[in-house]
């Protein structure tokens, strides 16, 4: 209790005074300004690191672990490998690219004109559609924290621009494809070809890619294994996307990940 005491005690000295008047406002300013440029420092730091080493773990990595433990009815489980950017087969690259984001080269992170094509179609229709790009999605993964709403959208926003100006496209990509969720406590590439496939990711055929790019709208509900006829309707979809488009990545080879 002294220790709490004699912390409140020095932080109300702290405060700006004029006379025996408090200065809120101006204590207010001061640390919001702080608190700004605490954010802005971090979260540059944190980009610049990631630029150059794996990412861990991300903050929907331990909500699934949370909710496993407390459903009796699934099994706790966390299976994560990061591989390199050419562990990764192109055909998977290839196959997020056709079904997720066929502009991901071209644009700056947002494409303007799927969001627009997203509101039209959400007024009219019960179901809604979504317009997130591959770097968006990589910034809500990595950063950000899984909800729905304006504050979590305007940070994405900000880290999708800010992994953009930082990254290379192929970085953006590889962290991508190592964070993204591929079925209940199964992330990432690497343990998703090996649990559904038993090989690593840069043996993935065309057929193989297509399927795990199928279940990305709803990894829990689309099952790679033993796929509804939905999840294969896309994928047969996303095959002919592929031999169609055929995507050349060379993206830009400045991935300068050491892993």
């Amino acid at each position: 209790m002294n220790i709490i005491a004699r912390t409140l005690r020095r932080w109300y000295q702290s405060v700006p005074r004029d006379g025996d008047r408090i200065l809120w406002k101006k204590y207010l300013l001061k640390l919001l300004l702080r608190l700004t440029a605490w954010f802005f420092g971090l979260s540059v730091g944190i980009v610049l690191l990631y630029w150059i080493v794996p990412v861990p773990a991300t903050a929907l990595m331990f909500q699934r672990c949370w909710e496993q433990w407390r459903d009796p009815q699934r099994e706790v489980r966390l299976e994560h490998d990061w591989v390199s950017s050419d562990k990764i087969s192109d055909n998977l690259k290839l196959a997020v690219q056709c079904s997720e984001d066929q502009e991901f080269p071209e644009h700056e992170g947002f494409d303007f004109e799927a969001i627009e094509k997203a509101i039209e179609y959400n007024q009219t229709h019960k179901r809604k559609r979504g317009a997130s790009t591959i770097s968006q999605q990589t910034a809500k993964n990595v950063f950000l924290w899984p909800s729905r709403s304006w504050i979590r959208k305007g940070f994405e926003v900000y880290f999708t621009w800010l992994i953009e100006k930082v990254w290379s496209k192929s970085r953006i990509m590889t962290v991508y494809l190592n964070s993204i969720e591929f079925g209940d406590g199964v992330y990432g590439c690497e343990a998703a070809s090996r649990r559904y496939f038993n090989k690593s990711a840069d043996k993935l055929t065309r057929q193989e890619a297509a399927l795990l790019a199928a279940v990305l709208p709803n990894p829990l509900v689309y099952k790679v294994e033993n796929p509804s006829k939905r999840v294969q309707n896309r994928r047969s979809w996303i095959y002919n996307q592929m031999r169609i488009r055929d995507f050349k990545f060379n993206l830009d080879d400045s991935d300068t990940s050491t892993k």
